[in-house]
């Protein structure tokens, strides 16, 4: 297996290997003559007893958020990320732009775009590709939560993830459409209620002080606002079931807010949304519920409700303001449903299936 991998880096390798320097703005890079790798890489596809070496063009797009939480030095990170031999590069300076980037790189002709950012950062590229067809997309994590990279099996260091992300290895994953006041897309989670009430009080300031713990703190300033919502939630096509609820979550991965295992049993591969309502309580229930969360017990508790479905509808009053993999997008009434097998995502190695569970 490590000759096998280290063969896979190699060829990757050469793959990626085009002229020219990574600019320090957007720069379209000249790309590889076919003939010209077959003829260097003779020697390494008779060496390891291939009878053939395939080798095309990959057009990759970089999307990179500077102000992603553990980025320190910007300038190095370039150089580091200067390996993938980038067709384009793009830093985002405003909110949205990382979304305007990956359509921009579709139109260019690329099929390979790398989000280097976290999990915000991912859901504006997501966004921007929709449900195209044909590109795969890799994930470089950066941010304060990184919770989809650890569905992908993704190592922390930026060294390890550049070498997965030149092997390329794929798995299909499944994308959620979520219909409100606008059509929205995440590969991750979607929570309302209390959830929407703690990413409003979240900050970028708080964030970059607080780091992993940004989100106990901002939900520790938003629990004075707690209130029950009388939730009407339709499972599919069946009738309505009304709940008081203080939280709705739409589960396609595991993890929430840096690591929380929420959905401990979820698969976003597998087509169905895991649901966790958590119904109104006392706050000693409360409290131990979130104990229950870092201990995967929770979904056995009598304060929550856990469907597997589909598709759902919700609507509630008052009104509850979703997020989008950790980004505030608006309110409810909302429709999600599941696109199977929508994306391609690159993920790390996981002996025997490109996605394992790793708690973290």
């Amino acid at each position: 297996m490590r000759n096998l991998f280290s063969f896979c880096v190699e060829l990757w390798g050469v793959i990626f290997d085009a002229p020219g320097k990574f600019a320090n703005s957007i720069e379209t890079q000249p790309q590889t003559d076919v003939s010209a790798c077959y003829a260097r890489n003779t020697d390494l596809a008779l060496n390891r007893d291939r009878k053939e070496l395939d080798c095309f063009i990959v057009k990759i797009a970089v999307i990179i958020n500077p102000r992603a939480g553990s980025v320190r030095d910007l300038r190095g990170l370039l150089r580091q990320m200067a390996s993938l031999k980038p067709y384009r590069r793009y830093v985002t300076r405003r909110k949205g732009a990382a979304r305007r980037y990956a359509r921009e790189a579709l139109r260019e002709g690329c099929d390979y775009i790398i989000s280097a950012g976290g999990d915000g950062t991912l859901n504006e590229v997501v966004n921007g590709i929709g449900s195209a067809k044909g590109v795969k997309i890799g994930v470089l994590p950066l941010g304060t939560g990184n919770d989809f990279a650890r569905c992908l099996n993704l190592p922390p260091s930026v060294d390890e993830n550049l070498v997965i992300l030149r092997v390329g290895r794929t798995k299909a994953i499944d994308l959620v459409r979520v219909t409100a006041d606008r059509v929205r897309y995440f590969v991750n989670v979607s929570a309302g209620g209390f959830s929407g009430v703690v990413d409003e009080r979240l900050t970028p300031g708080m964030k970059r002080t607080w780091g992993p713990l940004a989100y106990l703190r901002s939900a520790a300033a938003a629990f004075p606002s707690l209130r029950a919502y009388r939730t009407s939630i339709r499972f599919e096509s069946r009738e309505p079931r009304f709940f008081d609820l203080y939280n709705v979550v739409i589960a396609n991965g595991i993890y929430v807010a840096g690591g929380w295992p929420i959905a401990p049993h979820a698969n976003p591969s597998d087509g169905l949304l895991d649901v966790i309502l958590v119904r109104k309580a006392a706050a000693a229930q409360l409290a131990l519920l979130g104990a229950q969360i870092m201990l995967r017990k929770h979904l056995d508790s009598k304060a929550v409700v856990y469907r597997r479905v589909r598709s759902l509808s919700i609507n509630s009053k008052p009104g509850m303001w979703f997020n989008v993999d950790g980004e505030l997008v608006g309110n409810e009434p909302a429709r999600f449903e599941v696109l199977p097998r929508a994306l391609q995502f690159v993920s790390g190695l996981s002996h025997g299936s490109p996605i394992r569970r790793v708690p973290r």
